[in-house]
């Protein structure tokens, strides 16, 4: 088991690239189900959560690579005859996202078996709102032995108003919907970018999709889809990392491809912090200001703040000048990370779902474990702030959303490097 190892106190100036985005990549790969013949995928991420989902299109049945001599950065995934449309305990207990499989599944197959999902441990995330969804087009859905069971002979249109706002499951029913007959409408859909995306590649494919990336999508159905070329869209969590980055270390750091409409929020509250956040040279430039201010964010579905960036903002704002206060309205279990920047000097009070972070002058270097993805990712930041050396262990759930993290860090002048543990 690895760990990365920070030595604190270089401020981090240069240029870096985003990757592309995990959250994009893993919904798009899957939707290689609702075509047969060959699909290719550039800028994917080279990820743990992506190899994971490479795994359980191939256990089904599909031809899924990474080319490796000419561009990493491509995968093909091909679908044809055969396909097994199962995907087992094993691969989806480790990554949630592979539930993403169930809509294209029993769209184009008539019926589905997937285990129900797991993922990181940062609070319920249950799948009714994707089975609401199916059983509303005509699926029916039995749950036996820990696995979801769906079958249809054919979906048909309908309207489904989503209980509360969630990505995948907008994903799920949308992939499901593009193969159903008639129109569906679907309310109180989930506008991230990511959304939008996944809603690009199967209009490419032939599908017909109006309203992605705003609360209502209508899709209209049709009877077959294409297998499609795209390049998956730059990741804004990971564009956001590297700024806070840029931020906390007192450097200047400019972030390639990023997207800033994307980051509205994110850029708005480094801007608050104090931050000069400028849009340049295809990127979104970050400049460290000489003293950070408190703010005050909750955590919020896109358009607002996302709860994919808290902890590394709640980070940052440890060391301003003043009290804050973050509310995280997402997840109920995301303030898992505190108890590790305790350790480093950080004077936090966890209220609920509210955190009072007060700032203190320094922080001090020291060993502590990461908890989920973006809390490893906030532990490193507050290493590159630190006094002294920080090592963070667990750093496995780093991997499945951040593509050598590490490197692109220590290319931008930080004192890093990844030890076996």
């Amino acid at each position: 088991m690895d760990k990365i190892v920070v030595k604190g106190g270089r401020a981090l100036h240069g240029e870096v690239q985003a990757s592309g985005a995990k959250n994009a990549a893993l919904p798009i790969l899957a939707s290689s189900l609702l075509a047969d013949g060959q699909s290719t995928y550039r800028n994917v991420p080279d990820l743990v959560d992506v190899a994971t989902m490479l795994k359980v299109l191939r256990t089904m049945g599909c031809g899924a690579e990474r080319l490796t001599e000419s561009r990493k950065d491509v995968c093909e995934i091909t679908v044809g005859p055969g396909i097994t449309p199962e995907a087992p305990y094993d691969l989806v207990k480790t990554m949630r996202a592979s539930v993403l499989v169930l809509g294209p599944l029993v769209a184009r197959y008539g019926r589905a078996r997937v285990s129900m999902p797991g993922g990181c441990a940062i609070g319920a995330r249950p799948i009714d709102q994707h089975l609401k969804g199916l059983k509303a087009l005509g699926a029916d859905i039995t749950l036996t032995e820990g696995y979801v069971e769906a079958r249809a002979e054919r979906l048909h249109g309908a309207t489904v108003n989503f209980d509360l706002i969630t990505v995948t499951g907008t994903e799920n029913v949308m992939m499901a919907a593009v193969l159903a007959q008639g129109r569906t409408v679907l309310e109180n859909c989930a506008r991230e970018p990511e959304v939008e995306e996944l809603a690009r590649v199967l209009v490419k494919m032939g599908a017909r999709i109006e309203g992605a990336g705003t609360s209502v999508i209508t899709i209209d159905g049709v009877d077959r889809l294409n297998p499609v070329e795209h390049a998956i869209l730059p990741d804004r969590i990971e564009a956001g990392t590297l700024l806070v980055a840029a931020a906390i270390s007192g450097g200047d750091v400019l972030v390639k491809h990023a997207v800033p409409e994307h980051m509205e929020a994110v850029v708005l509250k480094l801007r608050e912090a104090g931050c000069t956040v400028t849009t340049e040279n295809g990127g979104v430039r970050c400049r460290a200001p000489e003293t950070l201010r408190p703010v005050d964010v909750t955590t919020t579905e896109h358009p607002g703040f996302p709860t994919d960036m808290q902890a590394q903002l709640m980070v940052l704002l440890s060391v301003a000048h003043g009290t804050s206060v973050i509310s995280e309205h997402i997840f109920e279990n995301r303030f898992m990370h505190v108890a590790e920047l305790h350790r480093m000097g950080a004077d936090i009070t966890i209220q609920g779902p509210t955190a009072v972070v007060k700032g203190v002058r320094k922080l001090s270097g020291a060993p502590v474990m990461a908890t989920d993805l973006r809390a490893s990712a906030s532990l490193i930041l507050a290493g590159l702030r630190a006094e002294g050396r920080t090592d963070v262990q667990r750093v496995y759930h780093l991997d499945r959303g951040y593509e050598r993290l590490e490197l692109k860090l220590r290319g931008l002048g930080a004192d890093i490097q990844r030890m076996k543990a």
